[in-house]
């Protein structure tokens, strides 16, 4: 996990399918996904946010919590759907990361996501591990949903 990878709203980059895909070049494997090398690798303020934040785009905060607008009503939006469908919070990511700090929630994040079977990272859009369990993610009909 690196810090570089989380992103302003609170998106950790790394357990990302688009960071991911691009990491284990699963078109390559036949798997068409579209790949990311991250936000702030890019130099995007945050794929989710796009241009709407002053703030971001001006880069006065690093992180969305340093704003008195936070959380604003699309970062809110963003959370609600990825609490329901992902399995994680950008909100709570970034108020881990405000009381704890970068490295404490890193290291969090690299228990939470670690696969059980190879060690790698399991995705947070479907609870598939790219390293191991690509024959999973190919004949997956509904690339990002977790089955439960």
């Amino acid at each position: 996990m690196s810090e570089e990878l989380i992103a302003p709203c609170g998106m950790n980059c790394r357990i990302c399918s688009g960071y991911l895909a691009f990491q284990h070049d699963v078109k390559s494997k036949g798997i068409r996904m579209p790949y990311c090398i991250g936000c702030r690798p890019r130099d995007k303020k945050c794929a989710f946010l796009k241009k709407r934040c002053a703030l971001l785009l001006s880069g006065k905060v690093k992180y969305c919590y340093e704003c008195s607008d936070y959380p604003c009503e699309r970062l809110s939006h963003i959370d609600k759907r990825y609490r329901r469908y992902f399995r994680m919070s950008m909100i709570e990511n970034l108020e881990f990361i405000k009381n704890n700090g970068i490295n404490q929630f890193l290291e969090k994040e690299e228990k939470r996501w670690k696969c059980p079977e190879c060690g790698a990272i399991i995705c947070c859009h479907n609870g598939i591990c790219f390293s191991c369990e690509l024959e999973k993610l190919r004949n997956k009909k509904k690339l990002y949903r977790w089955e439960d």
